[in-house]
């Protein structure tokens, strides 16, 4: 990973995930960047200046004033100085006052200052990042365009198990370099991206569904985002939170009214990714009433639903690009291929419910990508993250991307 160049600070704040700090601080000097490291107050308490100084070759900053002559260090300048702006670990306390403009010390003076991109890898206890009063400020520091780079589960300082793990520095740097290798990449593109499952209803209170949580697909959704295209999202109920601010976003409920959504929008699409799992029967009547357990048995006709992809890939304009997406369980990639012709796709995407760690709900997936020219792309079992980038890196090679 090459960051040669490229100039970095690194805001560590009063946690105790702040020891990963060091090792992420010499993993970004490894890969050629300059590091600038400003410390909070409380991040005294859980590693040394000394330390992190030694790592990033520079004198470590954490408070406005230099010395007792009035020589103070200057937040503007450090502000205007970075490519990028990263602060790893982000406790609960630093979230809330940048969420809400609060300037009490060098950080986050700097951080009101920076012109740069802001990167943001928060860490606390389980419960701590659930909260809402945290939830919310992670939805406000978004709304800013800073990207917030998810907390990863697994054992906690608290000796529980679950979310609020720093992301990991191996992580964080892949996160930093494909923000400086992709960025704009994507500029000037319309993309049109449906995600989630559809509802089908059955009576006023049940539905027929699937177990889609549009991690997938949102994923898609942010890495398009922040590659520079202009995204539109159609999405059906997804059980994740979502920043919806950031996109022209529609939320749907049934696979016509997604269809319906999605119609609406294709022909302006430069990139259209049929992300959603759309559900392919719907009851052919719906209750007006909630249906009585009176009986039991019960059975429900089904009538079968508008094939989306197919549907608006018979209408695909010249170098338009049309990728789909594939869950299969059995032939799986003869299925793929299959739909790759029929719904005249450039590129589909193929999941396995039999590859361990990747399906529905997961934070990991591993993928296989198919090509009109018969040329086969997989992946490792990888974050969603770093599958939607792989998916859009093969976007870029199909012939219809100079003219999409």
């Amino acid at each position: 990973m090459n960051l040669q160049g490229k100039r970095i600070i690194l805001g560590v704040t009063g946690s105790i995930a702040a020891y990963k700090s060091a090792h992420l601080a010499r993993l970004l000097i490894k890969a050629g960047a300059e590091v600038q490291i400003i410390m909070s107050a409380s991040a005294l308490d859980f590693i040394t200046p000394l330390t992190l100084s030694t790592l990033s070759k520079r004198p470590v900053l954490h408070q406005f004033q230099k010395d007792e002559t009035g020589v103070w260090n200057n937040h503007v300048e450090l502000g205007l100085w970075a490519d990028l702006f990263l602060i790893a670990p982000l406790s609960a306390n630093t979230l809330a006052k940048l969420a809400h403009g609060i300037c009490d010390n060098l950080l986050t003076a700097t951080y009101l200052s920076a012109r740069c991109p802001v990167m943001l890898a928060p860490a606390m206890d389980l419960d701590m990042y659930q909260h809402p009063s945290v939830r919310a400020n992670l939805g406000r520091v978004q709304s800013f365009g800073n990207q917030v780079l998810d907390a990863e589960s697994g054992e906690l300082a608290s000796g529980l198990s679950g979310q609020g793990r720093m992301m990991e520095p191996e992580h964080i740097l892949e996160q930093v370099a494909f923000f400086f290798r992709k960025k704009g990449d994507f500029q000037g593109k319309k993309v049109l991206l449906t995600m989630g499952p559809t509802q089908e209803s059955i009576d006023p209170v049940r539905f027929i569904s699937n177990h889609s949580s549009g991690k997938m697909g949102y994923a898609l959704a942010e890495a398009f985002l922040e590659r520079g295209a202009e995204v539109f999202v159609v999405s059906g109920p997804v059980s994740i939170e979502v920043a919806k601010e950031k996109f022209h976003w529609q939320d749907v409920l049934s696979a016509q009214s997604m269809y319906e959504a999605a119609a609406a929008l294709h022909s302006q699409a430069d990139i259209v990714v049929f992300a959603a799992a759309v559900a392919d029967y719907g009851p052919q009547e719906v209750a007006a009433e909630k249906i009585k357990k009176d009986d039991d048995e019960m059975s429900i006709s089904l009538k079968k639903n508008i094939d989306i992809a197919f549907t608006l890939g018979q209408s695909k304009k010249a170098g338009q690009i049309h990728v789909g997406f594939a869950l299969e369980t059995e032939n799986e990639e003869k299925n793929a291929k299959g739909k790759l012709e029929k719904k005249n796709f450039d590129l589909i995407v193929l999941n396995s419910m039999k590859e361990t760690g990747a399906g529905f709900r997961l934070d990991t997936n591993r993928v296989h990508l198919f090509h009109r020219n018969g040329k086969k792309v997989s992946s490792a079992v990888e974050r969603k993250d770093s599958i939607a980038a792989l998916i859009l890196d093969e976007i870029k090679k199909h012939d219809n991307w100079k003219q999409a």
